[in-house]
């Protein structure tokens, strides 16, 4: 299991959205900014207004085109169960279809109701989703690639385990964030001070940048672009000496 934020930090890394959490992340990683564990194909959200979900990753394997699924472990759904129960929320539940095309979803009222009650608080789903208005209602917020009409023979195949969703990999424990922009999966190195760099990347495009571009009134184009110049040397040296600093202290 990865390393594992506390409840509250988790909270505070709610305040930003996930590009701010994104901008944070590659000033702290080891990897290269374009070889993060995000999402590389496109994903909706389908409870945009829910805001940001932030939490640690359980997953799940499904397939429900296969009836022998449920004939060949009928007790699957309660074992299942147990393994959200034993693990500590908050969790975003990631879920893998083997179908393609798509010919049931995992999810729909019941499903949510369940999970949410075992201290889930959405899902990431690799296939399709049903009933999102009581999915909404229940407080469970889904991020899919479409919509389905019917479950089929949905059932629990495997969980706990390493799965791909959108082109990326998910293990259980890792710390992911996603809203409406798509979702990050934290790496459990990367996770130490993560909020301290996510909070300085955000005051310090408001300190350098944005303060300039949203009080410009009175300057002319040239005066505008002389100064710009001026504060992205800024930008750039404040954000060298606080990392550099950060470093220090690892």
């Amino acid at each position: 299991m990865a390393k594992q934020l506390t409840y509250a930090e988790i909270l505070k890394l709610k305040r930003f959205n996930t590009p701010t959490v994104y901008n944070g992340w590659e000033q702290i990683t080891r990897l290269e900014r374009n070889a993060g564990r995000f999402n590389r194909e496109p994903i909706t959200d389908f409870m945009p207004a829910m805001g940001v979900m932030a939490g640690h990753a359980v997953t799940v394997v499904c397939e429900p085109s296969k009836k022998e699924h449920q004939i060949n472990n009928p007790d699957a759904q309660i074992q299942y169960m147990e393994y959200l129960a034993s693990v500590p929320g908050p969790k975003i539940v990631v879920v893998k279809d083997l179908d393609f095309p798509f010919i049931g979803s995992f999810w729909g009222e019941v499903n949510a109701n369940l999970h949410k009650t075992l201290g889930c608080l959405g899902t990431i789903m690799d296939g399709c989703v049903r009933d999102i208005d009581e999915m909404t209602n229940a407080g469970f917020k889904a991020m899919a690639r479409h919509f389905c009409l019917g479950h089929a023979y949905s059932t629990p195949v495997r969980w706990g385990c390493e799965i791909e969703v959108f082109g990326t990999t998910v293990k259980p424990g890792d710390l992911i964030h996603a809203d409406k922009h798509g979702f990050i999966c934290i790496d459990p190195e990367d996770c130490d001070h993560l909020l301290e760099a996510v909070r300085f990347m955000d005051e310090n495009e408001c300190n350098n940048l944005l303060s300039l571009s949203r009080n410009a009134a009175g300057l002319t184009p040239e005066k505008f672009v002389e100064e710009y110049g001026k504060r992205m040397k800024a930008f750039k040296k404040d954000a060298k000496e606080f990392f550099d600093q950060l470093k220090k202290e690892k």
